[in-house]
C-alpha cells in the first residue's frame, strides 16, 4: 500500500512535470539538491509544513490535500515600488482560447500561457472529457483533442468554479446532438444572466433547458444567418464566434464586443482558416470551416487589466515604475482619465505583440507626490471601445482614495461589485455607498494596516492588496484564491518591484 510520503511525492512529481521542470531546475528554484528532490518524489524523505509551503510556491500550485487551509498574504506596507515589470498574457483571452481549441482536431499549441487558477480549472474540465493537455517549456501549452469527447465524464466540480465553461457550448454544438454543462460559477457579482448566450445560440438550432445543477443542451444544427446579441458581452460574443467557426454559411454578428479577448479569439480562429471581417468593430462577418484539423501555434497578447493593476499600485504607493508590453488601445481611456487627474505618464512608440496584431507600448508611471485631484466627471465603464473597461474600473477606487477631492464611481454593469468596494474602508478609505451601483470616494486618506479576508470577487480582492501595499505596518490578506484565479506569481512579482510580501499557507 502506498504511504502518505509516496502519495505526496507522486503529486509533487506530477505537478513538476506539468510545469515542464526537470528535477535539477526544480531543485534550484527550491534551494535544495536534485538528490533531495528525487527522494521527495519517491516518498523517501519527510517534509515539514514549511517545506511543503515552499514547494507550493515554486510549483504555483496549492497542495491543499497536504497543507490544508487557505493561502494568505502577509504584507509589510509603506514601501515605495521601483523598477520594471513585464506583463503576463491575458487571463480572459486564455480561457476563451482553451474553449476554442475544441474546434480543432489537429494539435493546438499556445505560447506564454498564463498559469492561473482559472486556466487550471478549464484544463481540468478538458482533461476530464479526454483532451490531452501538456505544459511545454516557457509556459507553452499543447492541446490534442480526441476524435470523440467523453462528455459523460465531465468534471462538474471544476466546471462550477468558473463561468468560462459556458463557452464550451459553442464549440461542442458542432459534434453533439445533446450534452450537459454544469451551472457556471466564478466571481460572485450578482445575477449575471446567461440569457445572451441562450438567445444567440438558439439561432444555430441550440435548445438549452436549465435543470437542477446542469444545462441540458440539444442541438438541431442550422445556419444562423444574422445574430443580434441581446447583450454586448465578451463571452457571449466568443460563444457565437465558436458556433459560427464551423458553420460554412456566413454568420453576421451584430452588437458584438470588440474587447481584447474577443480580438485574440478572432485572430486564433483566422489561423484555423475561419474567415472573419470586422475585427475591432461591433459587427463581425464570419464564414466557418465545416471541419478543422490543423497543427497551429498561437501567441496570445498581454493583459491590459494586469497593466491597470500595476498602474493603480504605482499611484497608490506614490511610486515610479515602468510596465512593459502594455496593450495600449485597451487602456487608452483609463490613461487619459489619469492624466486629466494630474498623473504624468510616458509611453514608448508602439510595437506588435507576438500575435502580430495587437499594439503594445512600455508605460512609465511617475510619482505624483500627493498632487493628484479628483476627476471633474464621474468614472464609469462602458463596452469597448466606448469607455473604460469594466474590469479596469475597480482600480480607480484605491486611486480615488489618494487624490484630493470627491470621486463618484458608477459601476452599473454588476449588481454587487460596488458593495464590495466598501471593503476598502477596513484599511482606511473614505467610501460612501450611494446605492448598489454608485460609490463616493473622498481623499486623500492614509491607508491603515488590517487583517482582512478576501471578498469572493477577483477585482475587489486585489484592491485590498493594493491598499495594504501603501499602509504603514503589517497587514494580512486571507484566502487569496479569488486573486489567484486571475493573477500569476503576483506576490513574487510585486516583491521584484520592492514590495515586502510573504505567502503563508494554511494559517
Amino acid at each position: 500500500m502506498e504511504t502518505s510520503n509516496e502519495k505526496i511525492g507522486g503529486l509533487i512529481a506530477q505537478i513538476r512535470q506539468e510545469r515542464a521542470l526537470t528535477q535539477a531546475e526544480f531543485a534550484r528554484k527550491l534551494g535544495t539538491s536534485q538528490s533531495a528532490v528525487n527522494r521527495m518524489e519517491h516518498g523517501k524523505q519527510n517534509m515539514s509544513l514549511e517545506t511543503l509551503a515552499r514547494i507550493s510556491d515554486v510549483l504555483n500550485k496549492q497542495l491543499i490535500s497536504v497543507t490544508g487551509g487557505a493561502v494568505n498574504l502577509r504584507i509589510e506596507g509603506g514601501h515605495e515600488l521601483k523598477g520594471e515589470i513585464t506583463l503576463k498574457t491575458s487571463k480572459n483571452a486564455a480561457v476563451g482560447l482553451l474553449c476554442a481549441s475544441l474546434l480543432n482536431y489537429g494539435i493546438t499549441r499556445f505560447e506564454s500561457f498564463p498559469r492561473i487558477e482559472e486556466v487550471y480549472r478549464i484544463i481540468e474540465v478538458l482533461e476530464s472529457i479526454g483532451v490531452s493537455v501538456k505544459w511545454l517549456p516557457n509556459n507553452g501549452l499543447e492541446i490534442r483533442r480526441p476524435e470523440k469527447l467523453k462528455m459523460e465524464k465531465l468534471d462538474a466540480e471544476a466546471a462550477r468554479k468558473t463561468r468560462s465553461v459556458l463557452m464550451m457550448i459553442g464549440p461542442l454544438l458542432h459534434d453533439f446532438s445533446s450534452f450537459k454543462i454544469p451551472y457556471a460559477g466564478g466571481c460572485k457579482l450578482g445575477e449575471r444572466t446567461v440569457a445572451p448566450h441562450l438567445y444567440a445560440l438558439e439561432e444555430f438550432g441550440v435548445n438549452i433547458v436549465a435543470t437542477q445543477g446542469h444545462y441540458n443542451i440539444t442541438v438541431h444544427k442550422q445556419p444562423a444567418g444574422r445574430v443580434v446579441l441581446y447583450e454586448s458581452g465578451d463571452t457571449a460574443t466568443e460563444n457565437v464566434l465558436f458556433a459560427a467557426a464551423r458553420t460554412p454559411e456566413e454568420t453576421i454578428i451584430q452588437y458584438a464586443t470588440a474587447n481584447y479577448m474577443v480580438q485574440d479569439v478572432c485572430f486564433f480562429l483566422q489561423k484555423l482558416g475561419v474567415k472573419i471581417e470586422g475585427i475591432g468593430s461591433t459587427t463581425l462577418r464570419v464564414r466557418g470551416v465545416p471541419f478543422i484539423k490543423k497543427n497551429i501555434t498561437y501567441a496570445l497578447a498581454e493583459d491590459p487589466i494586469e497593466a491597470m493593476f500595476f498602474t493603480s499600485a504605482a499611484v497608490v504607493t506614490n511610486s515610479k515604475i515602468t510596465i512593459k508590453r502594455v496593450p495600449v488601445d485597451f487602456l487608452a481611456r483609463e490613461l487619459l482619465t489619469l492624466q486629466k487627474m494630474g498623473l504624468k505618464i510616458e509611453e514608448t512608440p508602439r510595437y506588435k505583440a507576438r500575435n502580430g496584431q495587437t499594439d503594445l507600448v512600455d508605460l512609465t508611471i511617475h510619482k505624483h507626490n500627493g498632487k493628484l485631484h479628483a476627476p471633474i466627471e464621474k468614472i464609469h465603464p462602458n463596452v469597448y471601445p466606448s469607455g473604460i473597461n469594466a474590469d479596469n474600473l475597480p482600480y480607480f477606487v484605491p486611486i480615488a482614495s489618494v487624490v484630493h477631492g470627491r470621486t463618484l464611481i458608477h459601476d452599473w454593469m454588476y449588481e454587487n461589485r460596488a458593495i464590495y468596494y466598501t471593503e476598502l474602508s477596513k484599511i482606511g478609505s473614505q467610501v460612501e455607498l450611494a446605492d448598489p451601483h454608485r460609490l463616493y470616494v473622498t481623499g486623500p486618506t492614509k491607508f491603515s494596516k488590517a487583517d482582512v479576508v478576501c471578498p469572493p470577487a477577483l477585482r475587489p480582492a486585489s484592491l485590498l492588496l493594493i491598499g495594504m501595499l501603501a499602509a504603514d505596518g503589517i497587514s494580512t490578506l486571507r484566502n487569496i484564491y479569488t486573486i489567484q484565479r486571475g493573477y500569476e506569481d503576483l506576490a513574487e512579482r510585486l516583491n521584484s518591484l520592492g514590495a515586502h510580501i510573504t505567502v503563508l499557507h494554511g494559517i
